[in-house]
């Protein structure tokens, strides 16, 4: 094979590589609701959202609140609770505590848990929500990207989000 040939194919075969890539990391990232819950009014005081399992969906509706939400996910039953850092202790195994979570001012309130999963690169288009975040990482690593900066969310850890009203575009670095 003549060396012009060669490097023909390894300059279409690095392009193809790039493309790959590219498509690879523009790949949307896959959000699932999981559990989502009307409320009135928040707690008082700051807010942090309280992360436990159980060993069954009985056991986690029995410790639920008014601002609790349960799910089932990875294999695991959750309960979240918003409340304050210093609220009674759960019921329980505590997974983690994240916040403080940015409070806002409104007539009603969503609370929402969803599944956030897709290969390293996914990510989300820019987009700003009417109420504040919080994310949890189960495996691999969340960057969050904001006017305010980037976090990075490692597995086993969790992050207040960027706050109502500010844009953001989450991905996944590493699954």
């Amino acid at each position: 094979m003549n060396a012009l040939l060669l490097l023909q194919r390894a300059a279409v075969l690095a392009v193809a590589w790039l493309v790959v890539s590219v498509a690879v990391a523009q790949q949307p990232l896959v959000i699932k609701p999981l559990a989502e819950k009307k409320v009135s009014e928040l707690p008082r005081g700051e807010l942090f959202w309280r992360i436990e399992t159980f060993g069954s969906l009985e056991q986690a509706n029995a410790a639920a609140g008014p601002w609790s939400l349960v799910a089932e996910s990875a294999g695991k039953v959750w309960l979240f609770t918003l409340g304050s850092a210093d609220a009674s202790p759960g019921k329980g195994t505590k997974v983690a505590e994240i916040g403080p979570i940015p409070r806002v001012s409104a007539n009603r309130y969503l609370l929402r848990i969803n599944d956030a999963s897709g290969p390293s690169g996914s990510v989300t288009r820019v987009h700003s929500h009417p109420g504040s975040e919080a994310f949890f990482v189960l495996t691999g690593e969340q960057t969050i990207g904001g006017p305010n900066g980037v976090k990075r969310v490692e597995a086993g850890h969790g992050e207040a989000g960027q706050g109502a009203g500010t844009p953001a575009s989450p991905c996944t670095t590493s699954f």
